[in-house]
């Protein structure tokens, strides 16, 4: 790779050089170094779903919020409401909105006490994120009494699959009985790692927050658990039959969050004031977010032409799903396109056809449509 001096230097994780170590590629993902896969993509996706792997998730970023008005704070800055957190180690998945409505970020936030939280940021609006939750903070009359920390002094390691816990819990003697009574959406703090139930494939298996200094150690004793490496390839076509958004494809902070199908992430209930609520209100969805699975022969991509009964839409991701050996995508259509319809797409200036499906697509290892 030639140097480009207008191109700023990719950042590394601390797994940097054991990925190049296992023959990773290595691509640029947001401006970090990161692996794309180890060999086979496929094989990488089958593995998860079948085992277990892991994935290093480094360049996502902890930010802490601490303090008195904590509580106060994310209440006013996310769209979900934290006040449903009452249980230490329970997570909330939530948009942060800019003022128009847009999605800023989807993050997932952490309790464990009134004033001490733990965020988990993309990493390509990792800085956007932390410099927009300070101004909002300094916006909050006495600064919010919250002080905001990036932790760019941990890593992240995420392993799922069916096998993954029992591996996690091998690996890290003394882990499982921390760990091993977490539901969905829970996190427990073990040492100085935080073990969190929570993932991106749609199996099993957890999040791990820990010391950058002992990432490879880890690392290594999940090998040697028989715990396989997975490249942001295979992360790219699980959290598609997952039915997960990913920032910057499905949504931006241009994108209406119902229309991203993250509806169910924004609490109205109470007359709550957050970031964005009153564009809410404003502007009602047009559009919605929804599965389709091609019928015929082709290869969803992200931006192909939809043409529905209601007018037109867009696919926003796709790939060929390698647990359904079929193309799958989602896709922004016109409100009224319902679970059932045929939507024709336009692939390479023809017009095939795909059926609309209820997402998840695979779950737990299961096909569900």
């Amino acid at each position: 790779m030639s140097f480009n001096p207008e191109r700023p230097l990719s950042k590394q994780t601390p797994l940097y050089a054991t990925h190049l170590a296992a023959g990773a590629k290595i691509v640029d993902f947001a401006g970090w170094d990161m692996p794309i896969h180890y060999g086979s993509q496929l094989e990488e996706h089958k593995i998860v779903r079948a085992d277990a792997g892991m994935f290093d998730v480094s360049h996502m970023l902890p930010v802490d919020i601490e303090g008195a008005g904590a509580t106060d704070f994310l209440r006013r800055l996310l769209a979900n409401d934290v006040a449903k957190l009452t249980e230490p180690g329970k997570a909330l998945y939530s948009c942060m909105l800019n003022e128009e409505g847009g999605v800023v970020d989807d993050l997932i936030t952490y309790f464990f006490r009134p004033d001490f939280y733990r965020i988990v940021v993309n990493a390509g609006t990792a800085d956007k994120d932390v410099a927009w939750m300070r101004k909002q903070a300094a916006s909050m009359p006495g600064g919010g009494n919250v002080t905001i920390t990036p932790r760019r002094d941990y890593a992240i390691i995420a392993v799922q699959g069916p096998n993954a816990k029992t591996k996690v819990w091998a690996a890290l003697p003394g882990s499982q009985a921390v760990s091993e009574p977490l539901k969905y959406f829970q996190a427990a703090i073990w040492n100085d790692f935080t073990l969190c139930a929570t993932g991106y494939t749609g199996e099993q298996g957890f999040e791990i927050i820990l010391p950058a200094p002992k990432a490879v150690e880890v690392w290594n004793a999940l090998a040697a658990q028989g715990v396989k490496p997975i490249g942001l390839g295979a992360r790219d076509t699980l959290r598609l039959e997952a039915g997960m958004n990913l920032y910057g494809s499905d949504m931006d902070d241009t994108t209406h969050p119902i229309e991203s199908g993250l509806g169910w992430t924004i609490d109205m209930k109470t007359d709550r004031s957050f970031v964005g609520r009153a564009a809410l209100e404003a502007k009602p969805a047009q559009k919605t977010l929804v599965g389709i699975v091609l019928e015929d022969r082709g290869v969803l991509r992200s931006h192909m032409q939809v043409f529905t009964a209601q007018g037109e839409g867009e696919t926003t991701s796709g790939s060929f799903a390698p647990s359904m050996n079929a193309s799958i995508a989602f896709a922004r259509v016109p409100l009224g396109v319902n679970v059932g319809d045929t939507v024709e797409v336009d692939i390479r200036g023809k017009r095939l056809k795909a059926r609309v499906v209820k997402m998840p697509f695979v779950r737990n290892g299961k096909v569900l449509v």
